[in-house]
């Protein structure tokens, strides 16, 4: 039989797209398609609108950070971690706390039980913080704590260990997650009303601008927004308008735009649709600086720069065929490398199934490594630049996402659209119509719906036992009787006067952390401020 002429070739599905509810993708792509508004402004890297790279050098000069994710059990056991990875050429640290801190309760709190050391590390006090740092010297290494809801009181106690090292704070160098309207979207990890939180997201910026010029003060996150469910589109437009909110509160408290701005990040996720996720770095490069130059005024080009981290996407990992998730993560952090992003976290094939083991943590590493310095991805800038689907679509992701900016402002802001629903609701259309999608088998997911194996080996994970619970109830006990508690008193009473007025409260954190008051105790006092909040019913 002859084979089949063009005319007469049918292709394996109606319609192609990036993802699910992504971008219709066209049999191929011509010059034809980068015509229009907004398409020929890419620049040189370097240059505004910096679509290309931030860096006229890319990774020519300086590859991006490699960072791990990680925190478990105690802070002893945390520490080892991050020594072992600092030895195999990880190049930043990157804080787990685990819930009860995150939260706000130490972890003798009866709603900490069962929860202690197990999705990160456990601190409750600046003793913690000092023993998770033991032997790494804070003044010579980049940090980066995800933490928001609690994000003063940890930052204070980095402060605080970094000062008993010797360290300066101006020495500092790190991010502090800090951002609170994306918990109230997508992530839950929020303990005061939205109005409060955001003051408090405002003092430890304008802290740091004022205190810590190497610190990153805030890290605005797409990665959970993406996590719960949003496109590409979403992820950019959301993360973006929740930055405008930041950046107009800052501006609300007097700041100059140029004065905190240099000192915002970001942080993303990276799915496995290699080419929408160089597109949507790009856009969201070029997005970032037009709005700091045009609707805010900015004058420094560092206040334009979007820089941000990248962590592998964890919504796509699967327990079936864990191993699957090594090309997964190969895939996503090729993708992010191909954006320009400046910091990368990758993913553990076994975390599916439990904290990740050594083994798959060094892999996970040694992914960011080969990356780095076998696949040739970092030696010119910006290499899919100029390819005519990728210019196409970092405009169409660029049209969308603004369409959802343009959206929110109109709801009067990202705090107003939050207290709708309107994001939570979009991104939940979103996750719905993706696991419709796998259910139905228009989305595969490789050894989950196509391609299953009936018998799939599950390796070693790693388990975090009682007896972790049990040792860090009675570290602070000890804690407890030994300190000087008429101090922890008074610096406890100064934190609540502080926090009812319209003083900065990190120093007095400072104070209280170095009295060795707890977490659970400094954000029972701010409880009794700011009250706490409970999610009203947005579906």
């Amino acid at each position: 039989m002859p084979d089949a002429t063009p005319s007469e070739m049918t292709e394996r599905k109606k319609i192609f797209r990036t993802t699910v509810d992504g971008n219709v993708v066209k049999r191929v792509y011509t010059a034809d398609d980068i015509e229009g508004p907004g398409q020929e402004d890419t620049g040189a890297p370097g240059e505004y609108p910096f679509t290309r790279h931030i860096m006229p050098n890319g990774y020519r000069s300086r590859l991006w950070t490699m960072r791990q994710y990680a925190g478990f059990a105690t802070v002893e056991e945390t520490n080892q971690r991050y020594r072992y990875l600092y030895r195999n050429g990880q190049t930043g640290f990157s804080v787990a706390f685990h819930l009860p801190t995150q939260e706000g309760y130490d972890s003798d709190h009866p709603l900490s039980a069962g929860e202690v050391g197990r999705c990160g590390v456990a601190v409750d006090s600046l003793a913690d913080m000092e023993r998770l740092w033991q032997d790494i010297p804070l003044a010579e290494v980049s940090t980066s704590m995800t933490i928001n809801a609690t994000a003063p009181v940890i930052l204070a106690m980095y402060i605080a260990a970094a000062e008993k090292q010797g360290a300066k704070r101006r020495e500092l160098r790190g991010t502090v997650q800090n951002d609170i309207l994306k918990e109230y979207i997508a992530r839950n990890t929020y303990t005061f009303a939205p109005a409060a939180s955001m003051r408090l997201v405002t003092d430890v910026c304008a802290y740091c601008a004022r205190n810590m010029p190497r610190w990153n003060s805030i890290s605005i996150s797409g990665y959970h927004i993406r996590e719960a469910g949003a496109t590409a589109a979403q992820e950019a437009g959301f993360t973006l308008a929740n930055g405008i909110a930041y950046v107009k509160a800052m501006m609300a408290r007097g700041m100059e735009v140029d004065s905190f701005a240099p000192q915002f990040s970001f942080f993303f996720a990276a799915y496995t649709n290699v080419l929408e996720e160089v597109a949507k770095f790009r856009a969201l490069r070029r997005m970032w600086a037009r709005i700091m130059k045009e609707r805010f005024g900015a004058k420094d080009p560092r206040s334009m720069m979007l820089r941000y981290h990248v962590q592998t996407d964890g919504f796509t990992l699967t327990a079936q065929q864990p191993l699957n998730n090594t090309v997964r993560v190969a895939l996503q952090a090729l993708a992010a490398v191909l954006g320009g992003c400046q910091s990368l976290h990758t993913n553990s094939y076994d975390e599916a199934l439990a904290l990740p083991s050594e083994e798959a943590v060094q892999v996970a590493l040694r992914t960011q490594q080969i990356i780095a310095h076998e696949s040739g991805a970092a030696d010119t800038v910006d290499p899919m630049g100029g390819s005519y689907y990728v210019e196409w679509l970092t405009g169409e992701l660029e049209k969308k996402a603004m369409a959802y900016i343009r959206e929110v402002d109109g709801m009067g802001g990202a705090l107003r659209a939050i207290e709708q629903g309107y994001i939570q609701r979009e991104i939940a259309a979103s996750a719905y119509h993706y696991q419709l999608a796998v259910d139905s088998g228009e989305q595969v997911v490789v050894g989950v719906n196509e391609f299953v194996n009936e018998d799939d080996h599950l390796p070693e994970t790693l388990e975090i036992g009682p007896e972790v619970e049990q040792r860090q109830v009675q570290k602070l006990r000890e804690l407890r009787r030994e300190r000087d508690n008429d101090k922890v008193s008074a610096v406890l009473e100064q934190v609540r006067r502080v926090a009812a007025s319209d003083e900065n409260v990190m120093p007095a954190l400072i104070e209280a952390v170095k009295a060795y008051a707890t977490v659970g105790e400094i954000s029972a006092a701010l409880r009794d401020v700011f009250g706490e909040y409970r999610e009203p019913s947005i579906l």
